[in-house]
């Protein structure tokens, strides 16, 4: 059986972590994003996710210099997402560290992108994140894009199987209206896409506690749970989730450096 995974994810604004509610304006500043991958690296964490924020909407990739100084503190896999729009951008962003490179608003504006950086670095680097908010006309949960900010008409579940079939190696699947409450994943929308597809899905947007992990981890779906303020601010640790899940039955890698 494989292991589930606990992931800790970085917004990164100007350099620094950050943290918005609900993909809004208001953000509070988390730290260093390369002291904090070292930590979380210390702590037990699977696999690290940084994502470059402002990067798209600034028509632009994630900052190479980031990437390069949180990938040397790293022995775990990196994703890196922001602003990709190209093969040659993924490109850029493995050679700058990267394990695996998410796709958002590039992947919406160009499918093909999926399939041909799929078939350039290998399925296995490429993730495409899909945020999703729920459309109450549509009666589904719809795509969006530029940070949440911009709604595309897409059903959510129809998008997950489509990039599947691209050649996506991973889904990042983000809840709109989840993502910064702390009350819980939105374990309908995970469960949904991870039913809908035969590649792993990553749950993120919610994680309040130690509880919360393990819902999404079991009745959501998820092969793996992501999180950011809760790590953070200390609220809950990585080896507190880890051993919450595990001793409740969820197949977790137990080893620390």
């Amino acid at each position: 059986m494989l292991t589930k995974r606990i992931v800790p994810c970085f917004d990164v604004l100007d350099g620094r972590v950050v943290k918005h509610v609900g993909f809004l304006n208001d953000r509070r500043d988390a730290g260093n994003p390369v002291e904090l991958a070292k930590l979380y690296c210390e702590q037990g964490a699977d696999e690290l996710v940084l994502l470059d924020i402002s990067a798209s909407e600034e028509g632009r990739v994630a900052t190479r210099r980031v990437v390069e100084q949180v990938a040397a503190q790293t022995n775990i896999p990196l994703t890196v997402g922001g602003g990709v729009s190209s093969v040659d951008d993924v490109g850029d962003l493995l050679l700058a560290g990267a394990d695996k490179v998410s796709i958002n608003t590039g992947a919406v504006r160009n499918p093909t992108l999926v399939k041909e950086a799929a078939h350039r670095f290998g399925e296995q680097c490429i993730v495409v994140a899909i945020d999703a908010n729920l459309n109450e006309t549509m009666g589904e949960y719809e795509v969006m894009v530029k940070g949440g900010k911009v709604g595309t008409g897409t059903d959510v579940i129809e998008w997950a199987r489509r990039v599947e079939k691209l050649g996506a190696g991973e889904i990042l699947l983000t809840s709109f209206r989840q993502d910064g409450t702390r009350d819980g994943f939105d374990i309908q929308l995970t469960k949904s896409v991870a039913s809908a597809v035969n590649i792993p899905v990553i749950a993120s947007g919610g994680a309040g506690k130690k509880e919360h992990f393990y819902d999404v981890l079991t009745d959501g779906q998820a092969d793996a749970a992501l999180a950011a303020s809760v790590f953070h601010f200390a609220e809950t640790g990585i080896r507190e989730v880890k051993a919450h899940c595990r001793g409740r039955g969820v197949p977790i890698r137990w080893t620390y450096q």
